[in-house]
């Protein structure tokens, strides 16, 4: 019998390459974001790499944009190792800025425009950028921008698309292992955390997905409709680029749209999460008739599970051999994907590990769990995160002897395939969005009358799941029954919805309130979120 070590949650040592540029350089050529970019546009520089609306990029002009905002980057005195921030929405400039920032070694965060300018400048402050890119959408939120320090530039996309300063200057070589992107995510905490993702990391993203969903390559159209300021939604609007492909990008999701684009034709491949398949399934049926029919050779879900009365509806309208449930997160890439043959066959199922990637589910002890056993799954692959921006504390917590863990939960059964069954962080994920219960609580608990709040995620038709929170008034006592009184009175529904609202993005406002005599706790104190669930 084979003894596998346990797995220890607290190495000696940092995670290689823990810093944006890392220590050492592998040999050969480097595997670099825009790598495949620039080849396509040596092979076929007239062809058309993207489009939006009736706006066009070819291989060529593609290029060129990026090598001007390269140079406008380092106009401003950026070097490799630097740190720079983009917000906005799905456009052709996120494109030619990420992947032009990155080729003189500038990690780019990219915040949601949808944050509150609190928000954002938190994660500004973090990441410590030295530029700070907007669209005309978050132009109202620049003057909101004061905490940043004054030798941050803010700039707007036309500003930097526009650079006509002399292009071709370079800053040095551009390690493969250093990050080119630094996505935020959050914990239990609530605070946002920078997640450093590699050039390598991505590109061997990008030659699994090739491998595993047969719609990137140099003569495939991909319909790019998830926001880009996503770890996914940026992997699956940017691979078909590195392979010579075409994307077409739409700003912002619409259900009828989207059906009507497909109908169209010319598209291959197209990446949804489950809030968009609800949108497309609550349209009228005359509105599905009508679109009926495409030439999609693969539809890929992610973000959040799939119900199974929705993978039948997926597959019922769109036809088998199509859709690919993935399960992964930021740090980890892309873990397990569910291929088409086997959606219906296999339920609350993620599939099978993705290519070159491997999977163990382990008991407390770090030790693998036999199959139909709950264990922690921890995945390890080429397409891992660098470490946590500036986090050593949250990197021990998930990166252990070389894998990483986000706190799933999860059985395998008897043909290997993988079923997540819990989250052992309390992530809610509403609409593909991750909203972290910490963040919301923090804001309801200063609220005057109230002693303390549990937020959790309900189920919900359209959103996969709404989020709930559960408020315990403050109690009433007898040296200040007045104060306490009138707190208690002046908080309602609407007045924990308004601070939330104020406070944070739409997206993580509470849809529902209910309040409690005292919140279900274990023999430990610690809040029993399921409970709560549970209790509808």
């Amino acid at each position: 019998m084979t003894v596998v070590p346990p797995l220890t949650r607290a190495p000696d040592h940092p995670p290689a390459h823990s810093g944006t540029r890392p220590r050492t350089r592998s040999l050969g050529r480097p595997l670099l974001l825009t790598g495949g970019v620039r080849a396509a546009a040596r092979r076929a520089p007239d062809k058309v790499a993207l489009r939006q609306g009736r706006r066009r990029r070819t291989y060529g002009d593609l290029i060129a944009a990026m090598d001007r905002v390269a140079a406008y980057g380092l106009s401003l005195g950026l070097q490799n190792g630097d740190h720079a921030a983009l917000i906005a929405p799905n456009c052709l400039e996120y494109m030619e800025i990420v992947g032009g920032l990155s080729d003189i070694g500038v990690a780019v965060a990219t915040p949601s425009y949808r944050l509150t300018a609190s928000e954002l400048t938190a994660i500004l402050l973090d990441c410590g950028a030295k530029l700070v890119i907007i669209d005309a959408a978050t132009r109202d939120r620049v003057d909101l921008l004061s905490g940043l320090p004054g030798h941050v530039t803010v700039a707007t996309v036309a500003d930097v698309a526009d650079f006509a300063g002399p292009v071709g200057l370079v800053d040095g070589p551009v390690d493969e292992g250093q990050a080119f992107a630094i996505p935020y995510t959050s914990g239990t905490t609530g605070a946002p955390k920078g997640v450093m993702i590699s050039h390598r990391a991505r590109v061997m993203t990008f030659y699994g997905m090739a491998a595993e969903y047969g719609c990137f390559g140099p003569d495939c159209h991909f319909l790019a409709i998830a926001p880009l300021c996503h770890g996914a939604g940026f992997a699956f609007g940017f691979a078909p680029l590195f392979f010579g492909g075409t994307v077409e990008v739409m700003e912002k999701f619409d259900a009828e749209t989207v059906l009507a684009r497909l109908h169209e034709g010319g598209f291959d491949g197209v990446f949804m999460v489950p809030t968009h398949f609800r949108a497309i399934f609550d349209l009228d049926a005359d509105v599905l008739a009508r679109y009926h029919g495409h030439d999609l050779s693969a539809i890929i879900s992610n973000a959040a599970p799939l119900p199974q009365t929705m993978k039948e509806k997926i597959v019922a309208y769109f036809g088998q051999g199509l859709l690919h449930e993935t399960y992964g997160s930021t740090e980890a890439g892309i873990v397990t994907n569910l291929r088409p043959v086997d959606q219906l066959r296999k339920t609350a199922c993620v599939g099978l590990p993705f290519p070159a990637t491997e999977v163990r589910l382990l008991d407390d002890a770090g030790q693998p769990v036999p199959a139909g056993e709950p264990g922690e799954l921890f995945a390890r692959g080429p397409s891992l995160f660098n470490g946590y921006w500036q986090r050593p504390d949250a990197d021990a917590e998930t990166i252990v002897d070389g894998w990483v863990t986000v706190g799933d939960i999860a059985v395998a059964d008897d043909e290997g395939y993988i079923h997540i069954i819990d989250r052992k962080k309390d992530m809610i994920l509403s609409g593909g969005l991750n909203i972290y219960p910490k963040e919301v609580e923090t804001v309801i608990n200063r609220l005057p009358g109230v002693a303390e709040s549990a937020v959790i995620g309900v189920p919900d038709d359209h959103w996969g799941e709404a989020v709930r929170a559960c408020v315990v008034l403050a109690p009433v006592n007898a040296g200040d029954a007045r104060d306490a009184r009138d707190a208690g009175d002046a908080v309602t529904a609407d007045t924990v919805i308004a601070a939330c609202r104020e406070a944070l993005a739409g997206f993580k406002v509470p849809r529902s309130v209910v309040f409690l005599d005292a919140l279900p706790r274990n023999a430990g104190g610690k809040i029993l979120r399921r409970a709560l669930r549970d209790a509808g």
